[in-house]
């Protein structure tokens, strides 16, 4: 046995001895260099699912990950950082004058080109314009101007606006119809470049594309704007309101929104004019059913009805019920007859036979067989209804045959003006209804539950209120709060500020010239703060003008001193006060010659200070006094 055991341990030493001897042998040879082999790129990671599918005994492919590339990195940081510029030149703390700026690297895209009426001590100021300043430093930019609907406050600043800037403009054809008919009265250096949208159209403007989606307001073709942006979706509302029973059949387009809103909207821009009043706009059909009632208990009585010449529904609706009770239609006002013929030209509007007459044809008929649509339910002095209150219409005389109906509630700032017209007509025995004392009116602006709906369907990230006063700004921002809005994600804007917006964030950051420009006549923005203040002392306190003849060189008076007053008080009836003020001007005149002085304005300063002093110490007011010093 133990020579066994011996043996099988000398077999097991003699293979390990052979082994060793081997790896001396390979360590004394000299090493061979071997060829370069290419490095055999790292099979890609299989995804996680494919795990599924992988043999229990087969090994898993293992790739080390690398690390991303700087310049990727960098591009990408910079991508973060750049964030959408939303800056309102109007619309903010006023009504009227809507227009809003997109911005992002270098394309720009423009929402709404409004007017706003001028207030009250804007003397002879006709409208009031957004200042482009800032579009007009940026042209190169701007991609276009996008149109939501085709009223004043949208659209009227247009032909102003096209004299220094000309990009194209989009619009729905109604909109684009209106916007032709006010660029034909005036002279623009470049020719318009208008394209016309449908609802459901979308535009493709640089890193911007725009989509119409269908709104019910008070005129056709009205639209919101969803809009495609490197940060997301921008949803601008426009005006609308939710009507079930349009006139024209077609209601919002409230699946659209709610397709928006399922994708994400990373900001929502909604208008807030009706967001103090509760519940859900009426529809326009109410008007309707309110005329058939009038017309029906007024078979004797001619009816005037001023309503907005851009609501081409309304007029729809009062040309169809006059029709059915065998009445003929005039039409008077200058921009009712521009959009009425808009209408009907584009097919917005469909006329029975023979019912439409011109306004020099209503004597031919007797009062109760007509019915007069007319501009003016806002109150503008110089609007056809105003000048029929005031028998200065050169057509139309008004009476007691006659009925007047005002279908439509005041802006915001005109309610004096439609107060004193509707006096007017009283005291000249017309009967009159409006909004106050009958259903005549009914809004074309989202109530609180409309503008829920619109929150809701978009489900917004961040969210800025516009499109009115302070007031219906921070009543839309609580509306959203009790949504369940955060507060930090909702601003409240002012002209001018610019609000930079990205993904995850949205703050204020900075502000560009903004302000308004006023338009007098033909002239754009040289009626200023100066003027304006000149026109103002003048209303409330009259001229005194002074004419006075002098030869300097000889330091002798010539001439007067002569007194002119206008809106100061009436010279027949002052005469005393008159010959006085005389005497002030000669003594301040001769002091100053006497002195040696020879500087014009010195002397017409002087002159001013000494009459200023005794109209104020004698009848305790401040007239604008003018001194006129001619020299031999």
């Amino acid at each position: 046995m133990a020579r066994s055991n011996q043996k099988k341990q000398s077999q097991q030493k003699q293979p390990q001895q052979k082994q060793s001897q081997q790896k001396q042998t390979q360590q004394k040879q000299p090493q061979q260099k071997q060829p370069r082999q290419k490095k055999q790129k790292a099979p890609k990671a299989q995804p996680a699912l494919m795990l599924k599918n992988r043999q229990p005994d087969a090994p898993v492919a293992r790739t080390r990950l690398r690390p991303r590339p700087k310049k990727a990195a960098a591009a990408e940081t910079k991508e973060e950082k750049q964030k959408l510029k939303v800056i309102c030149l109007g619309g903010l703390g006023e009504i009227g004058k809507n227009m809003t700026v997109l911005e992002y690297g270098n394309d720009i895209i423009v929402i709404d080109c409004g007017i706003a009426f001028p207030d009250d001590d804007m003397f002879g100021v006709d409208l009031v314009i957004p200042d482009i300043s800032y579009l007009e430093a940026n042209k190169a930019k701007i991609r276009g101007i996008l149109l939501t609907h085709g009223h004043e406050d949208h659209i009227g600043a247009i032909p102003y606006v096209l004299r220094s800037i000309n990009p194209p403009i989009y619009g729905t054809r109604l909109t684009l119809g209106i916007v032709e008919k006010k660029l034909s009265e005036h002279a623009l250096p470049n020719v318009p470049d208008l394209r016309c949208v449908e609802a459901g159209d979308t535009v493709s403007l640089g890193v911007f594309s725009a989509e119409f989606i269908r709104v019910n307001h008070s005129i056709a073709d009205a639209c919101c704007l969803a809009i495609k942006t490197p940060i997301g979706y921008v949803v601008h509302s426009g005006d609308f309101k939710l009507d079930l029973t349009p006139i024209d059949g077609r209601m919002m387009d409230i699946t659209r929104l709610g397709e928006i809103g399922q994708k994400g909207v990373t900001l929502l821009l909604c208008e807030s004019t009706n967001a103090e009043r509760l519940g859900f706009t009426p529809s326009e059909k109410k008007v309707g059913q309110s005329l058939v009632s009038i017309f029906d208990k007024n078979p004797d009585k001619r009816i005037v009805i001023a309503t907005f010449s851009s609501n081409v529904h309304r007029v729809q609706q009062i040309i169809d019920t006059s029709a059915r009770h065998g009445r003929k239609v005039a039409v008077t006002g200058r921009s009712m007859l521009n959009i009425l013929g808009a209408a009907i030209d584009l097919g917005y509007m469909d006329l029975p036979a023979g019912v439409l007459i011109d306004i020099n044809e209503i004597k031919k008929y007797k009062p109760e067989q007509l019915t007069l649509i007319t501009t003016g339910s806002q109150g503008e002095p110089m609007s056809a209804l105003s000048r029929m209150a005031s028998a200065e219409h050169d057509k139309v005389t008004l009476g007691q045959s006659d009925l007047v109906v005002i279908s439509a509630n005041p802006i915001p700032g005109n309610e004096k003006l439609v107060g004193k017209v509707i006096n007017s007509l009283l005291a000249r025995g017309v009967s009159v209804l409006y909004d106050a004392v009958a259903d005549v009116h009914v809004s074309g602006h989202a109530c609180q539950e409309e503008l829920k709906l619109m929150h809701a369907l978009t489900k917004p990230k961040f969210f800025i209120p516009v499109h009115g006063e302070h007031r219906h700004l921070y009543q839309h921002k609580q509306l959203a709060e009790s949504m369940g809005m955060d507060s930090q994600n909702i601003l409240i804007s002012d002209i001018g500020k610019v609000i930079e917006v990205g993904r995850s964030s949205m703050k204020f950051a900075g502000a560009v010239q903004s302000g308004r420009v006023l338009i007098d006549g033909f002239g754009i923005g040289d009626v200023g703060n100066i003027v304006l203040r000149d026109r103002k002392h003048l209303a409330e306190d009259g001229l005194i003008v002074v004419v006075v003849t002098v030869d300097l060189s000889q330091r002798l008076l010539i001439g007067g001193p002569d007194i002119v007053s206008r809106g100061f008080v009436y010279v027949r009836e002052a005469e005393g006060l008159m010959e006085e003020m005389r005497k002030v001007a000669l003594a301040s005149i001769e002091g100053s010659l006497d002195r040696g002085l020879s500087d014009r304005t010195e002397i017409k300063t002087k002159l001013k200070d000494d009459i200023a002093r005794f109209i104020s110490r004698e009848t305790k007011r401040k007239p604008m006094i003018l001194p006129i010093l001619m020299s031999l």
